[in-house]
This record gives C-alpha cells, sequence and structure tokens, in this order.
C-alpha cells in the first residue's frame, strides 16, 4: 500500500498547483473532476472562474490551495494561507475578523463561498474545505462589486455518492491550543449522499491572556434527482468567542517613520476581562445543476445567511518612550453587527461553434438583498469621563475602571442588487483565443443614522449606481502546454464601502472607486505535474475614502493609488521524490494626489517571497521546509510608521504508523526570529509567534 504522505507529496503539488492537475484522493473523492488533458476547473467543483475553462486559458493570475496543502503544512486560518501566496499579505483586522490586501488593496469583504459573496467580518474557518481559489486581479464580471486587486473563493467538500468514508484528525501545539475535527461521508441510496464536516478548536498563543473556543458543524446532502439533475442542500452553524488583541503601539525613532515597539511580544495592551468578540452565524445554501445537453449546462444557487456578531476592546492609541516613567494611551469601544443576507445566482454556460470558431459562452444573473444592523458606543474612563486616558505602562498594564456607555454610532442598511453579466470565450484558431464579457450592476444602498435624525434630518442616506464592468483577455498558445495572455479588467466599490456603514452626506455624493487593472503573464506547464507562471501587472485604484482606525468619524478622501508589480510562481514535483511550490512577488505602489501623493499604499510589502519544500525520504517518512520573507510596509497612506522585513524559517516531519494512521510534527519560526506580520492601525502592531510546534495525528477508517 502506498504511503499516505507519500501520496500527498505526489499530489499535492497537481491539486496546490496555479495550474491544477488530476488527482485520486484515497477516502473516495470523485477522480475526473478535474482533467488531466487541459487542466479543466470543472464546473461540478464551483470554481470560481464559472465555466470549464483550462487553467493555462485563464488570462490572469490565480493560486489553487488544495485541502492536501492545508495539512500537510498545518494551516489553520487565511493568514497562514496567504503567507505562501504572492502579492498577497494578511491584515491585522483589529484581532477579529480576516483581512486581506491584494496587490495594494485591503478588503474584509471581498471573500466568497463556492462562488457566493461571504462577506460578513469574522475569521474563516478550513475544516470543510475542498481547496482555497485565489484569483488576482479587478474581476466584477465574475464577482460583481468589490474585488479591487482580486477575490478569495472557498470551496467546501461535496457529497459522494455511492461510497461511505470517514476521517478524524486531531493536532496540539506549544502553547496549548488545540483542534479536533472530522469529516464522514455516507451513501444513503444510490442516487444520495450525506457528509458531515465538523470541527472544534481551542485557541491560545503566545500572547498574555490570549485565548478562546470555536467549533464548527456543515452537513450537505447531495441527491442526483435524474440523469441529468442534481441537488445540493448545505447548512453550517458557526460559533466563534475569542479575546480581541490588537498587538503592540508604535514608538518613535530619531531621523525616521515610527517602528513598532519592540521587546514586549507578549505584553496584552487591552482588558483581559472584556476584550472579547462572538460570533453566531447560519449558512443555508440550495444549488440545482441542470445538463440539457452536451453542450448546455445551467445552474441555480439560493443561499441565505444570518450572522450575529459583537466585538469590543481596549487597545492602544499612542506610547511615549521619552516620559518617566514610559506612558501609554488607551482607547476602546464596543460594536455590534446583525446581517442577514439573500443571494440568488443562476449560471448557464453553452459551447458551440460559428464556422471554424469555437464559443463557450457564460449568461449570468445574481441578485442579492443583505440587511445589516450596526451600532457602536465608545467607552468612558471613569478617572476623567473620556474615551482616552493616559497611564504609566506596567507589564500587565493595570486598565483604569471604564464602561461602554457613550453611543457614538447607530445605523441600518438596506443593500440590494441586480447584475446580468455575459461572457465569451472565443477560439479563433487553436493558438488564439480571446475572451470578452461585460457585468451590468445596478447597487441600491439605503442607511438610517439613527444619532442624526432630527427635526431637519430624518438620518436617511442612500445611492443608488449603475455600472458596466468589462473584460478582455487574449490569449497566444505556441504549444499545448504554453499561454502568453495579456488582460484588462474593472471593478467597482460603491461608496459606502465594501461593509455599507460609512454612507453620510459627504460619501453619499461621492461616485463609486474604480480599479483597472492591466496584465500581461505567461503560463507553462514544464512537465505534468511542474508549472511555471509569471505575470505584471499594473491596478489603478480610483478616488477612494478611508476611515482613521482610531476614529470612525473621521474619513478622508484620497485621490487614488496606482500598483504595478510582478508575480512568480513555480509549483509541483521536481523529481519523484521532491516537491517544491515557491512564489516571488514584487509590488511597487504609490498614492496619486492628496496630502499623502507619492507615499506607498498601506501594507503593501515591495517584496514578498515564499518556498515551501518536502521530500519523500522513505515510503513512511516525510520532510518539510519553508522559509517566508515579507519586506518592511508602512501601516497607513501617511507613511508615518514603518513596520521592519522579516525572514521565518518552518520545518515538518511526516511519518506513517500503518497504512490508516499518520502523524506530522510541525514546527513554526525555527529560528525563533522576532517580527511583525501585520497591522491595522499605526498603533496596532501584530507581534509574531515565536518557535512552537504542532503534533497532528490523522486516522482513515
Amino acid at each position: 500500500m502506498r504511503s499516505k504522505f507519500g501520496w500527498l507529496v505526489s499530489t499535492i503539488v497537481a491539486c496546490g498547483s496555479l495550474t491544477g492537475g488530476a488527482w485520486a484522493d484515497d477516502i473516495g473523492d470523485v477522480e475526473d473532476t478535474i482533467y488531466v488533458s487541459g487542466r479543466y476547473l470543472s464546473l461540478d467543483q464551483l470554481d470560481a472562474v464559472k465555466t470549464p475553462t483550462p487553467i493555462v486559458d485563464v488570462p490572469q493570475s490565480l493560486s489553487i490551495v488544495s485541502r492536501e496543502q492545508i495539512a500537510v503544512q498545518a494551516f489553520t486560518n487565511i493568514g497562514d494561507v496567504l503567507r505562501y501566496t504572492p502579492g498577497l499579505s494578511i491584515s491585522q483586522g483589529e484581532g477579529h475578523r480576516d483581512a486581506i490586501n491584494i496587490r495594494g488593496s485591503q478588503t474584509t469583504a471581498d471573500f466568497f463561498l463556492n462562488g457566493i459573496r461571504d462577506d460578513v467580518q469574522y475569521f474563516r474557518p478550513l475544516y470543510n474545505l475542498e481547496q482555497i481559489e485565489i484569483l488576482r486581479g479587478s474581476n466584477a464580471l465574475l464577482f460583481g462589486r468589490g474585488g479591487g486587486g482580486g477575490v478569495i473563493n472557498r470551496v467546501t467538500k461535496q457529497p459522494v455518492i455511492g461510497e461511505d468514508f470517514t476521517s478524524v484528525a486531531a493536532g496540539v501545539d506549544t502553547f496549548g491550543a488545540y483542534q479536533v475535527s472530522g469529516d464522514t461521508n455516507l451513501a444513503l441510496t444510490d442516487t444520495a449522499a450525506v457528509r458531515l464536516n465538523g470541527f472544534v478548536e481551542e485557541l491560545d498563543n503566545h500572547r498574555d491572556f490570549y485565548d478562546g473556543t470555536r467549533y464548527g458543524i456543515n452537513p450537505t446532502l447531495n441527491v442526483r434527482l435524474s440523469e441529468d439533475t442534481s441537488a445540493v442542500l448545505y447548512y453550517e452553524y458557526l460559533n466563534d468567542d475569542r479575546v480581541v488583541d490588537r498587538g503592540v503601539p508604535s514608538v518613535s525613532v530619531a531621523n525616521g517613520p515610527d517602528v513598532p515597539l519592540e521587546g514586549h511580544s507578549e505584553t496584552f495592551f487591552g482588558s483581559p476581562d472584556r476584550n472579547l468578540t462572538t460570533l453566531e452565524a447560519h449558512i443555508l445554501r440550495a444549488r440545482l445543476d441542470h445538463t440539457f445537453s452536451g453542450n448546455l449546462r445551467g445552474n441555480v444557487t439560493v443561499q441565505y445567511a444570518d450572522y450575529d456578531k459583537l466585538y469590543q476592546n481596549i487597545y492602544p492609541a499612542g506610547f511615549d518612550a521619552a516620559a518617566a516613567p514610559n506612558t501609554v494611551t488607551l482607547d476602546g469601544y464596543q460594536d455590534t453587527t446583525e446581517r442577514e443576507n439573500l443571494i440568488v445566482q443562476a449560471n448557464l454556460v453553452g459551447e458551440f461553434s460559428t464556422g471554424s470558431i469555437g464559443h463557450t459562452l457564460l449568461v449570468g444573473f445574481e441578485y442579492g438583498d443583505q440587511d445589516t444592523a450596526n451600532a457602536r458606543n465608545d467607552n468612558r474612563f471613569a478617572a476623567n469621563n473620556d474615551d482616552q486616558i493616559v497611564i504609566d505602562f506596567t507589564d500587565p498594564l493595570d486598565v483604569p475602571d471604564f464602561a461602554f456607555s457613550a453611543p457614538a454610532r447607530d445605523r441600518a442598511s438596506e443593500v440590494s442588487f441586480t447584475s446580468f453579466y455575459l461572457q465569451d470565450q472565443i477560439d479563433l484558431t487553436d493558438a488564439l483565443k480571446l475572451v470578452v464579457g461585460l457585468r451590468f450592476d445596478e447597487f441600491d444602498v439605503s442607511v438610517v443614522d439613527f444619532r442624526a435624525i432630527s427635526a431637519s434630518d430624518d438620518g436617511r442616506r442612500g445611492r443608488v449606481d449603475e455600472e458596466i464592468s468589462p473584460r478582455f483577455g487574449l490569449i497566444y498558445k505556441p504549444a499545448g502546454n504554453v499561454s502568453i495572455y495579456a488582460s484588462y479588467s474593472e471593478t467597482f466599490l460603491p461608496s459606502s464601502g465594501d461593509q455599507f456603514l460609512t454612507l453620510s452626506p459627504t460619501t453619499e455624493d461621492i461616485q463609486p472607486q474604480v480599479f483597472e487593472n492591466r496584465e500581461i503573464g505567461a503560463k507553462w506547464d514544464i512537465t505534468s505535474d511542474l508549472s511555471f507562471t509569471a505575470s505584471v501587472f499594473q491596478l489603478e485604484r480610483g478616488l477612494f475614502t478611508t476611515v482613521d482606525p482610531d476614529d470612525a468619524s473621521i474619513v478622508t478622501t484620497v485621490p487614488g493609488s496606482t500598483t504595478g508589480g510582478l508575480e512568480v510562481q513555480l509549483t509541483g514535483r521536481v523529481t519523484e521524490r521532491w516537491s517544491l511550490s515557491a512564489g516571488y512577488s514584487y509590488l511597487d505602489g504609490e498614492v496619486d494626489g492628496g496630502s499623502n501623493d507619492g507615499n506607498r499604499p498601506r501594507q503593501t510589502p515591495e517584496h514578498m517571497i515564499s518556498v515551501w519544500n518536502q521530500y519523500q525520504a522513505t515510503d513512511r517518512l516525510a520532510f518539510g521546509l519553508g522559509v517566508t520573507r515579507q519586506d518592511e510596509f508602512f501601516v497607513r497612506e501617511d507613511n508615518s510608521v514603518l513596520v521592519p522585513s522579516y525572514t521565518r524559517v518552518d520545518a515538518a516531519l511526516y511519518y506513517d504508523l500503518d497504512d490508516r494512521t499518520a502523524v506530522q510534527l510541525n514546527v513554526e519560526n525555527l529560528f525563533d526570529e522576532d517580527y511583525f506580520p501585520d497591522a491595522h492601525s499605526n498603533d496596532n502592531i501584530t507581534t509574531g509567534e515565536p518557535l512552537n510546534a504542532r503534533l497532528t495525528v490523522r486516522h482513515t477508517f
């Protein structure tokens, strides 16, 4: 019997590479969902491109991270994944949400689940994923508003008809954090199957007072209604309760920008008892797929999601290292959000010819209705009846008495959008292909600001935007395994922002922010198991607004920014025993106009490098070694705080006890590097974890 990790070494690169690949799962997944010849992104896989297109023919940069890669590298969150993805970096997200930077554009909303928007602010788990698709470049045609720098689409595991299997995994790390997960598939009949995924995770790390618990369960039913029609019913429940940690403040240095406070990587600048966030989420989805003929297929998806979230925190807003003793400024607030999303999406894909010219036509429709209620209470310190206070710095902090008692925001928003999109992939010749498409979006947002209501103001703000977003791509294939492409794409973001909470008398008169992405690239399948991709791009971002992270009432208008760059990735099996995933990105960004003219965009490292090696020493024993390098970056557009560069080394050891049981040891930050991986504001900077290890045991029944 072939070693489980030996199989992973030889197949992970096919699933995790930019060019996909064919693989057969050892617990019974369908083998023909990704085709070796042409390397199709199958429509059955709910992939983000929405058409059965060979990846080598997709005119944009993209990465696919398989569930095998997630397991092998012991990824537990989106941030782990992005460390090994060129062109992307993580942001702190105030310690309560996923926040990412793609090609110099920051977002908390450009996330998708099986191709449907998933824009609520929370930490997304990885326990039930088949793969993660990361598409770079503006792409409104497929996704609608947002996605200025790109999007992240999570693809969940699907029930397998006709098979029964179960697998479990349990892992614990140096800090005492642990996770237990399970995945079971049950064939109900010859035409129906159910799959159940679940997990529970206890959180801990190097930071004082940090802990938390989260868990989730995800049953999915797959029914083959007829030879041509199938239906999938999906439900997911998530619960997350954790400490909110916003890192350390910055300090002034002579003759340069401020830098993060060093020597206090464990110090918690908050209230151990009252810095917390809770999330409860219910996600329901129904999808119907039908094959009308060999050349015409369609699907309809309806998704309803209900999110209830609270986060509250005390955080550092300044640090005076020149004072004797040192002092720290504290601020804080409490924020509640309730959101209901209803989204309907339909796609029709047809293949036909006009003479000698082949076409793959995508016609799509999307409707969404999103209702959000959001409120914020500022804190008040009893000692000065103010939301900020300056105290002597001690470790741990002696936080004065306070209460979240000063209402600062109370808003409700109703958002509806209707979209139509049309795209044609045209095979002009065997070597020359053209992709053209347009999307029309009507985006209607209505906000009630309850605190603004007065005799002369009903508190209502609203805006309706109608946008047409084009996509063009030209692909030249000098050989079947090589493509050279050029593309142009656009997207837009309404002035209400990606969370619909910043619409004001000022911003309701501002046109949507427009993104334009120009890209030239090449893809080369060097062998059936080794792929190389490269692209150069320029992303132009139009007029946008930015909210002061420390005072949401302060909204600044920025004329725009431009980010140009290079992305390179080599992924696959170099030899029978050695697999490699290596990436590099160069990002050259600049703010255009305004008080920050010429400055670098926020949290955009100029150089990022990642390399992951895996070597199969014997049938049972394998080793892994990885390196990530992130260049220095400025926290905000004012470029007043500079976070230094760092290099981190990771390692892993894998051993199969038998054909069904495997153990792995992942060691992060092998050389105990002191570093700061991300930030939120100039005084909220994350400290990296020191040397730590995670031991995981996996068993397949």
